[in-house]
């Protein structure tokens, strides 16, 4: 971890490293390396490391101290360690030390972790968890930025609470932590009555105090005077802007732009169309990335190799990653170029057209070998603050997912939303009752879907109705306690039966996923802490992931072509994130709590309605 007096002290000796008056511990000489501060290629140049630092860059041979060991690399093009300007870690599902062992061999050596999840699991312990790994020696660099969204709104509770006192103790607490997570709750920013607005302030004023970022999250706003508005507040970037037009308009008022890798080739062309020439207001950003698909597209570099293949100059893809990133979260000290006093993370190109690397240093040493992590992964017994967060209040069963009917009613009217539900008004629909209960009706691929409270240790359920997802075949359900971004256990299942058990099954395993078919469960993946990481390799997770889709094959899920282009048909992993309560949802269902009894609120109005009546 870093603080000011241990820098001091690294500083104090790196100086004597770089004059020649104590001795470096290594020397790579590299055949290329790339100044990202002026975007130039320097030919035979070494680099004098002491530590995990860079003491000293120049021509080859122009170092004069003692070098306890030396490395050569003359055909391989140096460029400094790859960083995330945006990145969920816990969206890969993996604890820290492993993240680590996957992105590394990809370039990825730093990040700023956006901790909306972990936060929400368990606020207080924020800074511990994310410094861990690294305590345990894993070369991975995290700086931290805690939770804005703790909780989510001012309707959702549970998981702990982040002000500004717990803001500020963070911001002191380590030199890593880099200011305030993205900013999404954008009615309580400017609603002096919104229930979160104090809160929110309070944090965004303990983060100025000390000089933090504090990040936002732009989603849907697209009019002059909202994206001024958001500008003046503070919130000094956006990620959410799909295409050329948005994310210029934001650029061009002031907005540190983060451009993730699905609009990048459309926001590219049409940021080249209208002749940009600084980029240095523009990173890239992972944001959400899973273990699985990290193995399959990669990290870092495929957000590199994506931009190259859109028609932008490596030089200009690399500072993207690198100088422009750690300028904007003002990490230059530690990270984002091959200069002294900088950690020694250094990326090997074999091409730099088609960014393939060949080795990866982190910390003054090697850490791969093509895509082969070569370093031991720290065993970490991570505590029961961190494992123990599944807490239900016991086994559930079918009578907690039942919606009751009023006595003597053959039918009653149901307020029903679907997965990315964005408009002002709920849908309403008649649904027959049976045996005193409201029932589905699949024949209109409508279907129940709850929200399980795990913080409480109560058996706290919400439920409703809702269209175009889960199971159709009879007897199934899909549980996981992944629900952005308060991560309660969500639910969603042709039979009550079935719920239960999916949800029952999560319990058990302190988190992940559970399948159930047949009222029986076939399938579980595992995220044993906080409910959303595994601690194991990213191959391992794989396996099990591939084993749950698998499957849900044998399973028809109910689809509606006409929602929206983030949903598609098949097994519907992506409720994980239709879970979300910030801009531009309206419609939510949440936890039961003393704003929302039965856990459905217009987020933005703070209006409840029932969900049958």
């Amino acid at each position: 971890m870093i603080n000011a007096k241990s820098e001091v002290a690294i500083r104090q000796h790196l100086t004597l490293v770089a004059l020649g008056k104590a001795p470096a511990d290594r020397a790579l000489s590299v055949g290329h390396l790339l100044d990202v501060a002026t975007r130039t290629w320097l030919d035979d140049q070494d680099i004098i490391i002491k530590g995990d630092r860079i003491a000293y860059v120049g021509p080859a041979g122009s170092y004069t101290g003692e070098v306890g060991q030396r490395e050569d690399r003359p055909d391989l093009w140096a460029i400094p360690g790859l960083g995330e300007i945006h990145k969920h870690i816990e969206s890969s599902h993996l604890t820290p030390e492993w993240e680590a062992a996957l992105v590394l061999p990809r370039g990825n050596t730093w990040t700023c972790e956006a901790s909306h999840e972990f936060s929400n699991v368990n606020g207080a312990k924020t800074v511990e968890f994310w410094m861990t790994a690294r305590q345990h020696g894993s070369p991975l660099k995290i700086f931290p930025l805690p939770g804005s969204a703790v909780p989510p709104t001012a309707y959702e509770h549970g998981g702990g609470y982040l002000g500004h006192d717990e803001q500020a103790g963070f911001m002191s607490e380590s030199l890593m932590v880099a200011g305030l997570d993205e900013v999404m709750d954008w009615p309580a920013v400017w609603d002096a009555t919104n229930g979160s607005h104090k809160r929110l302030w309070g944090m965004i004023e303990a983060t100025f105090a000390q000089r933090g970022v504090v990040e936002g999250h732009a989603a849907g706003i697209r009019d002059l005077p909202g994206i001024n508005a958001f500008a003046a507040a503070g919130l000094a970037s956006d990620h959410e802007a799909w295409t050329a037009e948005e994310f210029w308009d934001k650029l061009r008022h002031g907005l540190f732009m983060e451009l993730r890798v699905h609009s990048m080739p459309d926001v590219l062309k049409g940021l080249l169309e209208r002749g940009l020439e600084d980029w240095s207001q523009i990173a890239f950003a992972t944001d959400d990335r899973s273990a699985s698909e990290t193995l399959q597209k990669g990290a870092t570099d495929y957000n590199v190799r994506t931009a190259i293949e859109a028609g932008l100059k490596p030089e200009i893809a690399i500072q993207c990653v690198t100088i422009n990133p750690a300028r904007h979260m003002r990490l230059t000290p530690w990270v984002g170029s091959i200069a002294p006093g900088r950690f020694a993370d250094i990326v090997l190109l074999s091409d730099v057209r088609s960014f393939a690397i060949a080795e990866v240093w982190a910390d003054g040493r090697q850490v791969s070998k093509g895509k082969t992590y070569i370093e031991p992964v720290p065993t970490i017994a991570w505590p029961q603050w961190a494992t123990d967060t599944v807490k239900t209040g016991g086994a559930l069963t079918a009578e907690d997912f039942a919606i009751p009917a009023e006595p003597g009613r053959d039918s009653m009217t149901a307020a029903v939303i679907r997965p990315f539900h964005w408009a002002d008004d709920f849908l309403i629909y008649d649904l027959p009752v049976r045996d005193g209960q409201v029932q589905r009706d699949e024949s209109r691929n409508i279907t129940k879907f709850a929200i399980v409270d795990r913080f409480s240790d109560k058996k706290s359920v919400s439920k409703m109705f809702w269209i175009g997802t889960g199971p159709k075949t009879p007897d199934c359900a899909v549980a996981s306690s992944l629900g952005h971004d308060k991560h309660n256990i969500w639910c969603a299942g042709s039979s009550d039966e079935a719920m239960a058990m999916a949800v029952n099954a999560l319990r058990d395993i302190n988190g992940g996923w559970a399948l159930v078919r047949d009222n029986k469960v076939v399938a579980t993946v595992r995220y044993e802490v906080a409910g959303l990481m595994s601690c194991r390799s990213a191959e391992d997770l794989d396996a099990d992931m591939q084993n749950l889709y698998e499957e849900a094959k044998a399973i028809e899920w109910m689809y509606e072509p006409t929602f929206s282009p983030r949903w598609s048909p098949g097994f519907p992993e992506r409720l994980s994130f239709a879970t979300l309560t910030c801009s531009p949802w309206r419609w939510v269902l949440v936890a039961p709590g003393p704003l929302a009894p039965q856990g459905f609120v217009n987020v933005q109005t703070g209006k409840t309605h029932s969900v049958v009546w």
